[in-house]
């Protein structure tokens, strides 16, 4: 893996980690690649059941680079990365945010210190957020005459009323992790957000990986579905799970008062 991005898996659970302190987790070119390869890697490994993504260094992520913009990086390059690639709707930049989206377990972002930009964008990517009370978020590209553009139509579209996604994005302002629980933007504040969303990722891993993956795909893709055609999906998911080996095992657990042993899921 890059050393721009760390993976470390333990019990189910794997903590990515954007690993360039000296910059406040500034995404570069290289990190923009290297986070994408993360959540694809992950994607692989059936064994991990839940992701925590967080920052190195007491900051989740400053935003993008200013390199980015130098000319160098602007031209052909640019606008090449700019289009979907490969098998992904996702351009280059997108990728980095969308993936953990994408994803099929869940991805729960610690947001400590900085989350400005580009970093705001990839935690919206996760499934649920914590962040401090003092953390400063900001949908910063107003401020160097962009939109934002990694994915922010589809990761915050079921998660705040558009007008507060607009407020925030025509003003560039900064807000406290406190006022971002409020907006709806952060989905708890707690004094230590990588401990907590460690906690709950360790939570969801002791759960069927199975039923944990169906409700991602429920709460994901029937959520923006027509009324018969999500009552569809709820239908297909759950007999998809009904009389599995980790339902079973699931009720023979509960009922004989055991901790369960669950297998991992089929990828």
């Amino acid at each position: 893996m890059s050393e721009r991005v760390s993976i470390a898996v333990n019990d189910h659970v794997a903590v990515v980690t954007l690993n360039r302190p000296e910059k406040k987790n500034a995404v570069d070119a290289a990190m923009f690649e290297a986070l994408t390869n993360a959540g694809e890697n992950l994607r692989a490994n059936a064994a991990v059941r839940a992701v925590v993504l967080h920052g190195a260094g007491g900051n989740f992520c400053a935003g993008i680079d200013t390199a980015v913009f130098q000319v160098g990086d602007a031209g052909t390059a640019s606008a090449e990365r700019m289009r979907p690639q490969g098998q992904s709707p996702a351009n280059f930049y997108q990728g980095a945010a969308c993936v953990w989206q994408t994803l099929e377990v869940p991805v729960i972002a610690a947001i400590e210190g900085y989350c400005f930009g580009a970093g705001l964008q990839i935690a919206a990517g996760a499934d649920i957020r914590h962040a401090q009370a003092e953390a400063r978020l900001s949908i910063m590209e107003v401020k160097w005459g962009l939109v934002p553009d990694m994915g922010i139509s589809v990761t915050l579209r079921d998660v705040m009323p558009v007008d507060r996604v607009r407020e925030l994005a025509y003003s560039g302002r900064i807000v406290s992790g406190r006022e971002a629980l409020q907006l709806g933007l952060v989905t708890a504040v707690s004094e230590n957000p990588f401990e907590s969303a460690l906690a709950l990722a360790y939570e969801i891993a002791a759960k069927s990986p199975d039923a944990i993956r169906a409700i991602k795909v429920l709460t994901g893709k029937a959520w923006s579905q027509p009324l018969a055609e999500a009552l569809q999906t709820e239908a297909r998911l759950q007999l998809a799970l009904i009389g599995s080996p980790n339902q079973q095992e699931a009720v023979k657990a509960n009922v004989g008062g055991r901790k369960p042993e669950y297998r991992d899921a089929d990828t």
